[in-house]
């Protein structure tokens, strides 16, 4: 038993006799693709009427100038930054986010509920002249467009309001819409039910007026710099 057990032992003992190992087996997995090339953007920084309230997505005025970009041959991710009910206030709160990446155009389209509420004019100055300096310290040009202040608050609080744009137009020299909803405002065919915020023909010719700034100053596509 002694002799059988030293015997099991020995065999346990021995290692067992090499094999070849196995070839690997060949990766099916698909290769990794090459990461998406970052876009240029442009940036429309606004509240409802950016936002295409009541709207598809499609017909809002960015996504129109998005199309007419395209249509032309130019190369641009249309960022809408717009959000229903915001002030001066939420679209400078909103900006660190509304410029990260290849910013190369930021259309600034905020005031209109600083005046449905008879916000302070000067708040609004303050706040649209922080968006303004923030983008162009980062390089990024500026469309400032303009609004109008409803009749309610007076003549002296409509003045104010309106000569906010005017003056960080020209202070800043940026490129100015003096009011986006210039011939669309009170018109009946061209707003929806609530008489404020542009249906779809209404959304085509405010697209047609920020792209008749747009593109004065964007560069044509495949265009060089001027030596």
């Amino acid at each position: 038993m002694v002799a059988a057990s030293l015997l099991m032992a020995a065999c346990r003992s021995e290692s067992p006799a090499s094999t070849p190992a196995p070839a690997p087996a060949a990766d099916m997995r698909p290769a990794p693709s090459a990461p998406a090339v970052a876009r240029p953007r442009i940036v429309f920084l606004g509240d409802s009427l950016t936002a295409g309230l009541g709207l598809e997505p499609s017909q809002s005025f960015p996504a129109l100038i998005g199309k007419r970009l395209a249509s032309e041959g130019y190369d641009y991710e249309i960022v809408n930054a717009g959000v229903s009910g915001d002030t001066s206030a939420g679209g400078l709160r909103r900006l660190d986010w509304s410029l990260e990446g290849d910013v190369k155009m930021l259309v600034v389209a905020l005031g209109a509920n600083d005046g449905l509420r008879g916000l302070s004019p000067a708040d609004m100055k303050k706040n649209l002249t922080a968006v303004i300096e923030q983008a162009t310290a980062k390089g990024v040009p500026v469309v400032l467009a303009g609004m109008e202040a409803p009749p309610n608050f007076g003549d002296d609080y409509t003045r104010q309001f309106r000569s906010v744009y005017s003056e960080l137009a020209q202070q800043y020299n940026v490129r100015f819409i003096p009011f986006l909803l210039v011939g669309v405002a009170g018109n009946g065919s061209l707003n929806q039910a609530d008489g404020i915020h542009p249906n779809v023909r209404g959304a085509q010719l405010v697209a047609d007026l920020v792209w008749a700034e747009l593109k004065q100053v964007l560069p044509r596509p495949n265009e060089k710099p001027t030596p």
